[in-house]
């Protein structure tokens, strides 16, 4: 069985897959923190967005692991390194690149293949799975999505402000929902579910009680 679960950034995605998926003994892979590690690989390696040839030639040498909730790339482990603004201000930028999105889409379908797998992403549901058995597009207002980043990066110990994440959220919403490749949107058959003003829990049950509606 595919779960898809898609949305905005700060919309309650990888924290619910996580606890939705760990409730049902699903496999839960986390797409967007695929692209966080090509997004921390180019900006390291100092590479250009517009240089196709050495991007393409990263991606032939980058091995991604996720292990235990752990994300591993070329087997050193970034799992904090991938939350930090910069690479949360540039992986939008990244995520356009068809090469790139060809290549993520490619490994979620080989990760996911004939598991019980819950991923979530912005085009889960419309290009990586289209025949998931269950899509689900959360959604919450750009201020509240803000507020959740802002506690995120102070829980570890980034320093930030809410405006600036407000001014971040609002334009890579603007980014993902008008880019070429596979731009976020909510497929016709997706559940829509307004997070703002629900608990993480009782976003999850309801999830749950969707899911067990199709067993």
């Amino acid at each position: 069985m595919i779960i898809a679960i898609d949305g905005p950034a700060g919309s309650g995605k990888s924290t619910i897959a996580k606890l939705v998926a760990l409730e049902l003994g699903f496999e839960y892979l986390d797409t967007g923190a695929m692209y966080r590690m090509v997004t921390l690989r180019l900006v390291n390696k100092k590479i250009s967005l517009e240089d196709i040839r050495s991007i393409e030639k990263e991606l032939k040498n980058m091995k991604i692991d996720i292990l235990n909730n752990r994300f591993f790339l070329n087997n050193v482990d970034v799992t904090d390194e991938i939350r930090t603004p910069i690479v949360s201000e540039n992986v939008s930028k990244v995520a356009k690149i068809k090469e790139i999105r060809y290549k993520m889409v490619e490994l979620q379908r080989e990760i996911s293949k004939s598991k019980n797998t819950i991923l979530d992403g912005r085009d889960i549901g419309t290009v990586v799975f289209p025949n998931a058995d269950l899509k689900v597009f959360l959604v919450a207002s750009s201020e509240e999505r803000a507020n959740r980043r802002v506690k995120e990066f102070l829980s570890k110990g980034i320093d930030t402000d809410f405006q600036t994440v407000l001014a971040e959220i609002i334009k890579r919403d603007e980014m993902d929902s008008t880019r070429k490749e596979s731009p976020l949107i909510q497929a016709e058959d997706a559940v829509l579910i307004d997070t703002s003003f629900m608990t993480i829990e009782e976003v999850s049950r309801e999830i749950i009680n969707l899911v067990n509606k199709r067993i």
